[in-house]
């Protein structure tokens, strides 16, 4: 489904073509998924520990209470880690060779898309800020705008001082493809013009 909405979204211009597809870098999903192994331990210390302090617990109703909570727990576990992956998967930032394209999902049944033509770019900065984002090459990109939208921000991605460079790079030679056509259109009317005389 996700491919099928970048290749659709991404070359729906004449001449486009996908350079890159960034996703955020795996540590900040690592991060969220913390959560979600001491929510296990907490499941596994409740399932193995509290029978053992309480034996009431296993016999009748009260078992049945404990069984409810533990697949309960399990359930929002289970939930809250596709929450995170979902959330994941789809922020995606995609640089084509005339425009940036950021498609953020929010929450389950919600997406955000913006897009940005490489020829409104004014700025483009990198941030790299602590120790394991400088030894595992992620940060946070800010590319600045002269249209609606001042700032795009590509969130905790990986090499953000190369997909800055790449940004540059590709928002110089677009300025250079539009003053190329711009020439070769007023060579045209100029001719046509002489050619009506």
């Amino acid at each position: 489904m996700f491919k099928f909405i970048a290749k659709d979204i991404a070359c729906s211009e004449e001449n486009e073509n996908t350079i890159a597809v960034i996703h955020r870098h795996w540590f900040d999903i690592l991060k969220n998924f913390f959560l979600i192994l001491l929510m296990i331990l907490f499941l596994a210390g409740i399932n193995f520990l509290l029978p053992s302090l309480f034996p009431i617990l296993e016999f009748g109703e009260y078992h049945s209470m404990l069984v409810l909570f533990e697949i309960s727990f399990s359930m929002l576990i289970l939930i809250l880690f596709f929450l995170i992956w979902i959330d994941y998967y789809f922020d995606v930032w995609i640089i084509t060779n005339k425009r940036i394209i950021n498609i953020e999902q929010k929450g389950l049944f919600s997406r955000e898309i913006s897009e940005l033509e490489l020829d409104k770019i004014q700025d483009v900065s990198a941030h790299v800020s602590g120790i394991i984002p400088t030894f595992l090459d992620y940060g946070d990109v800010f590319v600045q705008t002269a249209g609606e939208r001042e700032r795009f921000i590509f969130k905790k991605i990986s090499a953000p001082y190369a997909t800055k460079d790449l940004i540059m790079s590709l928002e110089k030679t677009n300025e250079k493809r539009i003053e190329k056509e711009r020439a070769v259109s007023e060579a045209q009317e100029l001719k046509s013009a002489l050619q009506d005389k």
